[in-house]
């Protein structure tokens, strides 16, 4: 296996992997916080797992853009990488997935714990909780976005 194949292939486990990773905490704080409220209010749950399961989209997004990338290299299909400086520009092109999606799924958990007191204490206000962790989830599309763009225009 060349070197190239090498780094493309850590650039692909690194977009899943973190991405994941960053998603699986977001969503264990604010399940933990989400579980709090059902306890003292049953009938809250929708609204909760709603804003509970906002901070997992970043794990797809780490794991579409692997997939893709997968599919670029020779894994999936296409042509496999022999090149080491092309490897390198398929592991770049996943940093910004791997690394925004790990750091926005986190913020947007804690986001999201706070969105699911203020449904807690005003559940009429459901519809302004869930803009505050919505917001922290432009910066991952931004990240999806140009780690798509890079991956699929590496020649």
């Amino acid at each position: 296996m060349s070197m190239g194949m090498v780094y493309a292939l850590l650039g692909a486990v690194l977009a899943a992997t973190l991405a994941g990773v960053g998603s699986a905490y977001g969503v264990k704080i604010a399940g933990q916080a989400a579980a709090g409220v059902v306890s003292e209010d049953p009938d809250q749950f929708a609204k909760v797992l709603l804003l509970q399961l906002l901070p997992g989209t970043q794990g797809i997004y780490g794991l579409l853009v692997a997939f893709i990338t997968l599919s670029q290299i020779g894994v999936l299909g296409g042509n496999a990488v022999t090149d080491t400086h092309v490897g390198l520009m398929y592991l770049a092109a996943c940093l910004p997935i791997a690394i925004v999606g790990l750091l926005s799924a986190i913020y947007q958990g804690k986001t999201s714990v706070s969105s699911i007191a203020l449904v807690a204490k005003k559940p009429d206000q459901f519809g302004k909780a869930m803009l505050f962790p919505a917001m922290v989830e432009t910066y991952a599309i931004l990240a999806l976005l140009i780690s798509i763009l890079s991956v699929t225009n590496i020649g």
